[in-house]
């Protein structure tokens, strides 16, 4: 299985970390390392680095590494200028880019910044503009992230060569990894052209003891966990992954069987890099 990382350049993503964080996941066998693309954290007024020039620098910077934001919202940028990102990026990094695009969820975000935030209808409209320029004009793998039955999913089935879903639950990404199998069957696809991963937060300790002293180092990096009576509890609420390597050994290989390909690691303690020798272990 595929393992990779997802950072989360709105709470105060700087270069220093960036730069940290990609290399030793390039240094300890990581497959991808994922950024997501967001103008301000919801929890605080913090923001980090622009997305996109920040996947640059890793590009030109790193030998191996998969690389693509998780997810860019299509309302940002017109689907012309995403191809020729897309594009450039693709050649930068010697054809490691992926292209991850999503509909957009944060109508707060949207409001504060002056984008407009029209309906899913119309954000599906745009995605699937913007599938269709990438699909004529560029050679660059297009990941969709989402699970809507409606507006999100037919459209992975159309056009995707990936696909994400924000879940812990094993059963839940069956669920919705069999209703893309239904879906692909009704445009004539074979569903296993499409890579499918999964991404969630995690929590994660050699032992119980270690695992519950990495829980406490995490009060100061996730806003929603600061003040948590059990840490634990509060990160299982927020739908992460946690427990001991051997526990979350287990789980990935539950999603294994149910599908997916690669598992994307939600990795908030940028300081923590031994967070990240243990979850290369688990390949």
């Amino acid at each position: 299985m595929k393992l990779g990382i997802l950072i989360e350049t709105e709470e105060g993503l700087d270069w220093e970390s960036w730069r940290t964080t990609y290399s030793t996941a390039e240094r300890i066998g990581l497959e991808s390392v994922w950024l997501s693309d967001h103008l301000q954290s919801p929890w605080s007024a913090r923001h980090g680095l622009e997305t996109w020039s920040a996947l640059s620098v890793a590009a030109a910077e790193s030998e191996r590494l998969v690389l693509g934001p998780l997810v860019s919202p299509v309302t940002f940028r017109e689907p012309a200028i995403v191809a020729r990102m897309a594009e450039a990026l693709q050649s930068l990094s010697h054809g490691r880019f992926v292209v991850g695009l999503g509909l957009g969820w944060n109508a707060d975000e949207h409001r504060q910044a002056g984008i407009a935030f029209p309906s899913v209808a119309e954000r599906s409209r745009r995605l699937a503009a913007a599938a269709e320029r990438l699909r004529c004009e560029v050679q660059v793998p297009l990941l969709i992230g989402g699970s809507g039955a409606r507006g999100t999913l037919p459209l992975v089935a159309r056009f995707a060569n990936q696909w994400n879903m924000t879940t812990a639950s094993v059963a839940d990404f069956t669920r919705v990894s069999s209703q893309l199998d239904a879906l692909c069957g009704g445009v004539g696809r074979a569903p296993r052209e499409i890579l499918r991963s999964v991404a969630f937060g995690i929590l994660v300790g050699e032992d119980v003891r270690d695992l519950r002293a990495r829980a406490e180092r995490m009060r100061t990096c996730v806003s929603p966990i600061a003040e948590a009576e059990d840490v634990l509890e509060a990160a299982r609420a927020l739908g992460w992954l946690v427990g001991t390597v051997a526990e979350l050994r287990a789980r990935l290989e539950e999603f294994a069987v149910a599908g997916a390909e690669r598992i994307i690691f939600g990795h908030y303690n940028l300081g923590d890099l031994s967070t990240l020798e243990l979850l290369a272990t688990l390949a």
